[in-house]
This record gives C-alpha cells, structure tokens and sequence, in this order.
C-alpha cells in the first residue's frame, strides 16, 4: 500500500511539474499577445475612417435617444454604450462594438466583443461562459485573501513585532476585507466608475450588517449569550460617524484631498482609541478592558471541538488582581476567517502554535482529480508570480518562477497604461534583467527543504506587493464583468454592485461568521465584532482611499461626485440597520435575538426591493 502511495505521489508531481511549465509558456504568451492585439486595435481605430464616420452618427443619433430616454426614465443616461441597442448606421451590434471605443468594458478580455460576435448566434452559451467567468472573479478574490494577502500580513505582523491589539484592527481587517477594498479601488481608479465603487462597498456592508448579523441572531437565539456592551457601542458609534460623514460628501457633491484624507482619519482615530489601551495597559497597567477589539476569546488547537482542554486562551489572567495580558501573536486562523471557502488546504494549530497544512497527496488525487484539473489554471498564475515564505507552503522553484515574472508582470501593467513604444522597450529590458538576476540568486542561494532566513522582510514584502497586484487584476476584471452584463441586461451599473457584487464579497463573512459564532459564547462575541468592525474598515479605508487616489489625480480642482440615489437610498437603510441594532440590543440585555433578526432581514428586503425600483 506505501508502494503504490509513493509511486502515485511521484506520478502527480510530474504531472504538476509538466503542467506548472506548459502554464509558464502560456502565461508569458498571453502577455505577449495582449500587447500585440493593443498595437492592433489602435493601428484598426487609425486606418478606418469609414467607421471613425459610424461613429460620429452614431454619437449624434445616441446623443437623441439620451435625450428621449431622459423623459422616459434614468435607464439609458446611466448605461456606457447606449447606442449599440439599436446599432444605427453599422450591420450588427458586433459591428458597432468594434469600431465604438466607448463599448468596451475595460478588462483584459472584451466582453462586450466576445457575447455580441463570437457569440452572436449562441448567446445561451456567452450568458453561461460570463456566469462562470463572473463566479471565478469571485473565487480568485477570496482565495487570494486567504491564501496570498492574509499570508504575507500574518508574516509582516510577526517581523515588524505588532502587538495583536494593533493588528486586530490594522492588518487583520485588511486581510478579511481585501476583497471589498480592492474591488472599490478597481472601480474608483481602474474603470472610474465612482458609482460602482460606492454602492459594492456600501451594498456589502449593509449585507453585512443586515443579513449576517441577523443570521448569527437566529442560531444563537435559544441560548441566552450576552455581547460586550462596551465594545458593541464604540463600534457602532464609529460607524454611524462614518456614515454621517460619507452624507455630506455625497451631499456637498465633491471632495478635496484634504477631505478625503479627514475622511480615513475617523479610522485611524478609531485604532488609536484601541491602541491606547495597549499603551496604558503596558506603562501604567490601567486595565481598560472596553477599548479592545474583541471580548476574552480563546484559540482552538486540534481534537474535539466540544473539549475544552483544546481551547488556548488568547487574553490571559494570572489572578483576579492581576491585570490581563494578551499572547505574543493572534492565531492563525483569524488570519483568514473565510478560509473555509476560498481556501483548499486544511490548517490545523498544533500545541508550538504553529500551522500545519497537509494534503493526502494519494487519496485526494482520486477523490479530487477532476477539480484539481479545473483549480490548476486558476492557481497556478498567482503561484508563478506571488512569492510565498511560509513554512508549509514553501517551494523552491515556485520561489524562483516568481522572482522572475514578478517584474515582468509588473512591467507588463505599467506598459498598458498608454506609454510610448521606446519606453516600453525600457521598461521591459530592465524588468526582465532584474527577473533574471533574482531568479538566479532565489536558484543558487535558496534551499529547497525551507524558506530563507536571509532578507526574509523583503521576500514578504515582495508576496504582499505582487499580492496587492493580483487583487487590482482580479478586481478590475470583476468591474469589467459586470459593467459588460449591465450593458448586456440594459441595467445600471450600480444595481449589480449592491446586489451580485456586495453578496459575492460578503459570502465570506457569512460562512465564516456563522460557523464561528456556532463554536461558543467566545465565538459569538468574535461573529459580532466583525459584523461591524469589518465594514466600517472597508467604508473608511475602501471608499477613503479610493476617495483619496481620486481627488489627488484631479488636484488642485475637487473631485466631484454624482451621486445616484441608491447611494441616498444605501446609507439611509444602512444607518436604519445600526440604529436598530442599537436600540433593540440593550434592551435585551445584549443577547442576540428573533426579534433583532428579523427587523434586519425585513430592513434588507425593504432596501432591495426599493433599490430594484429605482435602478429600473
């Protein structure tokens, strides 16, 4: 049996050798063909002046039917490409999506392009290619936190020696909030649509608040488990400060840069009033258990989940008198909280805290074949460019494809952004001779049975950049996608964002905090904490930043905002949301109820139902 175990082992790892290069040379081709077909498209935007004519009119004629439309209602101003329903003066709406710049989505792949001509006598196959295309984006975003982003954070927290209250409120929400964060940013900077970035951003957080919180309510119903009081009201409160805040900037219209700068200040606030507390609590051992993140939780390590003796405290009491202390790091698994459904490997903590993966290579080979096939193409791109560090996921010529692709990469995205043939020449010489120089120094200085020890910061410092990278990819894609089925379905733009983007962001949230507030009382207090703490982060920081790339690229003049009115209609519900949860908690005595879960699910309804009737 060991036999015909290590002969299929060996078997699989050619396998994965071979397929890891045919994806090596497949993956520099597509760059390589993706700059070509750029060159092409302008040399074709260049040469025919027949259809530069097309569409002149058909600007004309689009220009109309907006006119036309405005009377009838806010659909078509709304939609990017509105001539193409009636394609005047072309033959076919793949015609005029060609020659009309305007109708492309923005991604790598013009969607538009492949439903409307490759597709244009099978449109029930491009409806279901763009479904599984649109399922993807999502997976690669939540597999990227987990198995890249949260990575690379839990290895930064541990070189630069954060204390975990400080990460618990910094890094930690950058982890589980990637996804949101990344995708706003896409939509502010890569595709500038503004609208898009505000309503995924506000959509998930009402989800959030509304959906999730209202589901850990329902579980936890029958068993009487009270939430820190203190806790919950300084969350909630920061985030209806947020939210209050984030009302006059839609209101007044437009943001400066110091605005948007005062705007990401209210969270730094926030993690200065929890990192006080580790401050006073270390000089003058003042005790202001109030301020912290999370109620006393505890960290499981391995065995049966209902044994307490496998439980690690993570706030530790040496006496009644004593002042708590908290453990040297957060552990793992908090690291990623929806790593049960983006991530495949398993994680368990052994007793030295230190995490251990396994795969059993033999069985899942059979069990799983068919979805290791399908998974390869979606992995191995980002295991090619984003260098890992860990010890258990260490790989030595993974280390050294991604050191010389990295640059490559990085070289190839700053080449699509409209720059001049000789400096992209430049640019790609000298990132391919800092790949090779790298690649070289990972083969000749790197062992293959660990990662390095030698400028192990600049290794994750490296992962957490190409990692940042792939999320502005994925992310910009997911926009792309979406923008493209708005055009597709004749629907706005932002209907998608609060409903199939906000719900694909957030379904981590609800898996992750349901399961973990099923554990225990400790896991109930963690769900809520993060119901909370998680989307004022991506509010503050997601729409900040965002707000503050804008306003910077637009200085000295203000950027303006137009906003729509599911935006009104999102901060109005979401503000509802907490003001419920605050007045209904504390009359229950902080326990978690029917009655708190079903106002929430019935305030989402509501706002779905009315965000559908004034999108449409």
């Amino acid at each position: 049996m060991g036999l015909l175990s290590g002969t299929c082992c060996r078997k699989r790892v050619r396998l994965i050798r071979g397929f890891n290069g045919v994806c090596v040379l497949v993956f520099v081709l597509f760059l390589a063909c993706k700059e070509y077909n750029w060159s092409q498209e302008t040399i074709y935007r260049h040469d025919h002046s027949v259809y530069r004519r097309r569409v002149l009119q058909s600007a004309i004629e689009s220009s109309d039917e907006k006119a036309i439309s405005d009377s009838k209602g806010p659909i078509r101003d709304a939609i990017s490409c509105p001539g193409i329903y009636r394609h005047a003066g072309f033959n076919s709406k793949c015609d005029y999506v060609r020659a009309n710049p305007d109708c492309n989505s923005g991604g790598f792949l013009n969607y538009l392009v492949f439903f409307y001509c490759y597709c244009s006598k099978f449109q029930a196959l491009g409806y279901v290619v763009l479904g599984i295309l649109l399922v993807c984006a999502f997976y690669l975003l939540g597999s990227t936190a987990s198995d890249y982003f949260c990575c690379c954070l839990e290895k930064l927290s541990t070189l630069l020696k954060f204390p975990p209250t400080v990460s618990g409120v910094t890094l930690l929400p950058l982890g589980n909030g990637a996804p949101d964060v990344f995708s706003g940013i896409a939509a502010f900077v890569g595709q500038n649509s503004g609208d898009v970035g505000f309503n995924s951003v506000l959509g998930g957080a009402l989800f959030v608040t509304c959906i999730v919180v209202g589901v850990v309510s329902f579980f936890v119903a029958d068993k009487n488990i009270k939430i820190d009081k203190k806790c919950f009201i300084r969350d909630v409160g920061f985030f209806l400060v947020a939210i209050f805040s984030l009302c006059i900037i839609l209101v007044v219209g437009e943001v400066s840069f110091v605005g948007a700068l005062a705007f990401v200040f209210i969270y730094v606030l926030y993690v200065f009033c929890v990192a006080a507390k580790e401050l006073l609590r270390k000089q003058w051992g003042w005790n202001l258990w109030s301020l912290l993140p999370v109620s006393p939780v505890r960290r499981y390590r391995e065995g049966n989940i209902e044994d307490e003796s496998n439980y690690i405290p993570l706030i530790q009491l040496e006496s009644d008198e004593v002042v708590t202390h908290l453990v040297d790091e957060l552990p793992h698994w908090a690291w990623s909280t929806n790593v049960a459904i983006y991530s495949l490997e398993t994680v368990l903590e052994t007793e030295d805290d230190r995490p251990v993966r396994y795969c059993n290579c033999c069985s899942s080979f059979y069990s799983s074949k068919l979805l290791s096939i399908f998974e390869l193409p979606l992995v191995i791109p980002r295991r090619l460019t984003i260098p890992i560090v860990n010890e258990g996921r260490w790989s030595k010529g993974y280390a050294t494809a991604s050191a010389c692709l990295a640059p490559i990469l990085l070289a190839f995205l700053w080449s699509s952004q409209g720059v001049t043939p000789a400096a992209k020449l430049v640019v790609y010489f000298l990132s391919c001779s800092l790949g090779i120089v790298l690649s070289l120094y990972t083969l000749m200085y790197t062992q293959t049975n660990h990662p390095p020890e030698r400028f192990l910061l600049a290794w994750v410092s490296g992962g957490f950049l190409m990692s940042i990278v792939w999320f502005y990819i994925i992310a910009n894609e997911l926009v792309a996608l979406l923008t493209a089925l708005g055009i597709i379905f004749e629907l706005r733009p932002s209907l998608l964002a609060f409903t199939i983007l906000a719900w694909g962001n957030s379904l981590g949230d609800l898996v992750s905090n349901t399961a973990i507030a099923k554990t225990n009382e400790h896991g109930v207090q963690i769900a809520m904490s993060g119901c909370y703490a998680g989307p004022m982060f991506n509010t503050l920081i997601g729409l900040g930043i965002s707000l503050l790339l804008k306003s910077w690229s637009e200085k000295p003049a203000p950027y303006m905002i137009t906003a729509d009115g599911n935006l009104y209609l999102s901060l109005g519900f979401l503000m509802l949301s907490l003001i419920w949860s605050l007045f209904v908690l504390p009359r229950n005595d902080m326990c978690p109820s029917r009655f708190l879960g079903s106002g929430l699910v019935i305030i989402y309804l509501t706002f779905l139902a009315l965000g559908a009737t004034v999108a449409l």
